[in-house]
């Protein structure tokens, strides 16, 4: 096969690639236009395969989805597992992934600064189930009608039609590792920012 045969091979396994990984992430067309900035139409036509993938499409689009350019590519593996992904913020909260894979249960490890809390907590509901694992520090835990302090090495795991809500009432940082599925990882992860007048600074 020629070099040119390659490329126009891997190009094409491009669309399909993006179109699950959106599909995946529950996200439409127009939510992902405006996180990139790329048109619904030339989304939809990358998606098609009806028009050839550039470089800075493509840079955009995997930072959007949060995954490597090489998994929209299909580059060939290396041979090494480790990753090297890198640590973001969300309301307040750093968070460090530590999957990389689309879809399913992706784990994440999170640290949150202590906080004064000057309302009470707004618990949210959504479809799904989490788990969390306390590391350092504390984490308070809002779930339904009662109320939790979490210390190190204790674990929760709770259905999230179940109203709740997180956060580190200090007196230190505070560090846990959590497993989100695709809804909970759509709200605690990938939802839009907010600022600290419209939400509590750290929310579940």
């Amino acid at each position: 096969m020629t070099d040119d045969a390659t490329l126009d091979q891997v190009l094409g396994a491009v669309g399909p690639r993006l179109r699950a990984l959106r599909q995946e992430r529950g996200a439409t067309l127009a939510q992902l236009a405006e996180t990139t900035g790329i048109s619904s139409s030339t989304l939809s036509r990358l998606e098609s395969g009806q028009r050839r993938p550039t470089l800075e499409l493509l840079l955009l689009l995997a930072s959007a989805h949060q995954v490597p350019l090489d998994r929209l590519v299909d580059a060939p593996a290396t041979g090494d597992p480790r990753l090297h992904l890198k640590p973001f913020e969300r309301a307040g909260m750093t968070f460090i992934p530590l999957t990389k894979r689309p879809g399913g249960v992706q784990a994440f490890k999170q640290i949150l600064p202590p906080r004064n809390f000057d309302r009470e907590p707004e618990p949210k509901v959504h479809e799904g189930y989490e788990w969390m694992y306390v590391l350092s520090g504390r984490i308070r835990l809002v779930l339904g009608a009662r109320d939790f302090v979490l210390s190190a090495g204790e674990v929760a795991e709770f259905d999230t039609r179940v109203p709740h809500w997180f956060g580190n009432p200090g007196p230190g940082p505070a560090e846990l590792l959590s497993l989100y599925g695709p809804q909970g990882e759509r709200m605690h992860v990938r939802a839009q920012p907010t600022t600290a007048r419209q939400e509590p600074p750290s929310t579940g």
